[in-house]
């Protein structure tokens, strides 16, 4: 029996223990009768009491919800659509610029981003008086302009990988092209494109820099909140708020695994019903 070096081992559970170690030590400071956030006051939960109870706490997480939801949404529609043009028609007039264009925000540093949308939206209400003030709609349009890209990869790579021959196939029994988008390389990519809108999402949820640029006043995001929190010092509350955020996320992250799962385990299955088929 072949045993792993145990160097390898060594890396891999101090790797585990230098990223979840802290997680752990937040959510169980959540728990913190005292004060001080850093000093263990005995097992309370008067914080997520009094997290519940702050109005201020709850309008801005309800806001980065209604933001994220809205934002992933329309990248994922965008950067599907995005990932099918570039995966699926290798020449057309523009591509390189439409590609670039695309992936610049991967490689974009988040403070130019965020400029650039202020400048836009400044003009824009001094040329065409909208948007009126910056809220909700100016982070959501910032949001999809970033996010979107991250998309176009997911999806992009797994129509790269995806066999042509399906499509193909369909086309071949007469279907039309957008039966054989619906019906075939939809279902198909489907699990890249929930990866996408989760990855989306997320990225919205956490964003604190693009956010801070293109809000305004009563527009106040969770990450803008806890950030300014966090600068006069981490307090219990912050703890509990944090704790909150990572069970929600790791809810999420759970339920879209069983989904993918579960569509993988569809498509083996019918991929086997199909051969048995063929071959009897």
């Amino acid at each position: 029996m072949n045993r792993r070096p145990v160097f390898l081992i060594s890396c891999l559970c101090f790797g585990f223990a230098f990223f979840y170690i802290p997680i752990l030590s937040l959510i169980l400071f959540s728990f913190n009768k005292s004060r001080l956030a850093t000093v263990w006051g005995g097992f309370s939960t008067q914080w997520y009491g009094k997290l519940l109870s702050n109005d201020q706490v709850i309008k801005a997480a309800v806001l980065s919800l209604k933001i994220a939801l809205t934002s992933a949404t329309f990248a994922t529609i965008l950067g599907t659509m995005a990932g099918i043009a570039l995966a699926r028609f290798h020449r057309f007039r523009g591509r390189a610029g439409f590609s670039g264009l695309v992936t610049a925000p991967l490689v974009m540093p988040e403070v130019i981003t965020g400029i650039s949308s202020l400048m836009l939206f400044i003009y824009m209400a001094e040329w065409i008086g909208w948007p009126a003030g910056r809220g909700f709609t100016t982070i959501t349009i910032a949001h999809i302009t970033f996010s979107m890209a991250y998309v176009t990869i997911v999806v992009q790579s797994r129509l790269a990988s995806m066999d042509v021959a399906l499509e193909e196939a369909a086309m071949d029994l007469g279907a039309r092209p957008w039966r054989v988008l619906t019906d075939v390389t939809l279902p198909v990519i489907s699990p890249a494109i929930l990866s996408g809108w989760l990855l989306a999402f997320t990225i919205s949820l956490d964003d604190v820099v693009i956010s801070n640029f293109t809000s305004g006043p009563g527009s106040t995001t969770l990450p803008i909140l806890i950030w300014s929190k966090v600068k006069l010092g981490v307090t219990p509350d912050i703890n509990a708020l944090a704790t909150v955020i990572i069970m929600v996320v790791g809810l999420g992250v759970f339920l879209a695994a069983m989904v993918l799962h579960r569509a993988e385990a569809r498509r083996e299955r019918d991929i086997q019903m199909a051969l048995s088929q063929n071959s009897s």
